[in-house]
């Protein structure tokens, strides 16, 4: 399970344009997938072959004077509770204000590793201005300027060695890992509580991950897989349901433990800007993807119409990913709840699809001939054989050409869609990769 950093501090001393520092050490995350949208607050960074999540506590501060502090109070101990490391950021130019004293306090008390970071050293006579951050007690202030880039090198490198070991997770290899995400309210506790509420003693936690246990065995009903923990089940921290900060940090946890997110959607409200947010982190990190439509129940009018107009929205706003399970439930009256754990169980079956190479020609080769990519300055593209990678997260092929760099992202996703008719790959993502032949 990938380390998390958390980039605390008050406003304008320059979390944000560290976190694109550091997120911009693998730049393909953020243009990988097309139409993903880019959340600013999280991504994934690499060093030295390490990859690690990063979280930015900025732009999520509700921008009004009362409670200004209080908001930043509320991330601060929130990153404390899920973080691995924090990356406590402070400005040289101005030096050390009331809003940094508070916040240093509240990071003294922490047993997470705290790294002061001196951002804004912009030249040489400034690094002598970081000797008053000794103050806030919290060891040597790190010099760096998060615009160019220096020092950032050294902060990373540091940043590595605070890093916890990882475990040895005792879980069995192949049984799957659901996790149930979705912003608050949307019925992740009440789905939870049905699945495993009415008996508990069959469901068995499984610690040895050096986190408080974050995996529930489940096996009943003919169903056997490890519940990946989520906010509705581990203890609610002191920070308020509603903050929307909370949701996205408990949800990057227990996507990135996953194989398969059940992702829930409030049918009252419709699909909203943190659902999009939460669709954007299954995606980038290529798990398989279920949506519920919760609360169906308290929809009037249920007719068929109705249900498929749903549908198409939630395709819609969720395109160019569209080929992915949508079940409408109700976890109150328990209305289909086994339906939801059969289709993540077909979801992650379809995520370790092998299909031989014989039959990907024998389909693929006729389709290309018949629609081969468009020609690029002159020259004609032409895909002679294709391969599913072995070992892979999730479905992986690789057409060889004569001019891959020619081979454009449209032409790649009729591909994908053409081996999505052809096999059931609903609910996973798939790669498609063009190389030289």
């Amino acid at each position: 399970m990938a380390n998390l950093v958390a980039i605390v501090g008050r406003p304008n001393v320059g979390k944000s344009t560290l976190f694109n520092r550091l997120v911009k050490a693998r730049q393909a995350i953020v243009n990988e997938q097309a139409g993903t949208t880019r959340d600013r607050q999280y991504g994934k960074a690499e060093w030295v072959g390490k990859e690690f999540s990063v979280v930015d506590t900025g732009g999520w501060v509700v921008n009004s004077d009362d409670i200004f502090e209080e908001e930043i109070r509320k991330q601060v101990l929130l990153a404390m509770d899920e973080a691995d490391v924090i990356l406590f950021v402070v400005d040289v130019v101005n030096g050390v204000t009331d809003l940094d004293a508070e916040v240093a306090t509240i990071l003294r008390r922490s047993s997470k590793p705290v790294i002061l970071v001196a951002n804004k050293t912009d030249n040489n006579d400034l690094q002598y201005n970081a000797a008053e951050f000794y103050s806030l007690g919290l060891g040597d202030p790190y010099c760096i300027s998060a615009v160019s880039g220096s020092g950032t090198g050294e902060l990373l490198d540091l940043l590595l060695t605070k890093f916890r070991k990882e475990a040895d997770e005792i879980l069995e290899e192949d049984i799957p890992r659901f996790a149930v995400v979705g912003r608050p309210n949307a019925g992740k506790s009440s789905l939870i509580n049905a699945f495993i509420g009415e008996d508990r003693n069959i469901v068995t936690d499984i610690a040895g991950t050096t986190r408080d246990s974050i995996y529930t065995r489940y096996n009943k009903f003919g169903f056997d897989f490890y519940l990946v923990d989520t906010a509705g089940i581990r203890k609610k921290n002191k920070v308020n349901e509603d903050l929307e900060y909370y949701s996205v940090i408990r949800s990057i946890r227990s996507i990135e433990s996953s194989d398969v997110c059940i992702l829930m959607i409030d049918a009252t409200r419709g699909i909203e800007g943190q659902d999009l947010n939460i669709f954007s982190l299954i995606n980038r990190n290529q798990k398989g993807l279920v949506v519920v439509v919760n609360k169906w129940d308290l929809i009037e009018e249920k007719t068929a119409k109705v249900m498929k107009n749903y549908e198409e929205a939630i395709r819609n706003r969720f395109a160019p990913f569209t080929d992915f399970p949508i079940i409408f439930t109700s976890a109150l009256t328990k209305q289909r709840i086994f339906k939801v754990l059969e289709i993540a169980k077909e979801v992650y079956v379809a995520r370790t699809t092998k299909i031989p190479t014989a039959r990907l020609n024998e389909e693929m080769l006729p389709l290309i001939e018949a629609y081969p990519p468009p020609s690029n300055k002159g020259k004609y593209i032409k895909i002679k054989y294709v391969t599913q990678l072995p070992n892979t997260q999730i479905p992986s092929f690789v057409f060889f050409a004569n001019l891959p760099q020619y081979v454009k992202e449209p032409y790649k996703r009729f591909l994908e869609n053409k081996i999505r008719e052809k096999w059931n790959l609903e609910g996973t993502p798939i790669n498609i990769f063009i190389r030289q032949k």
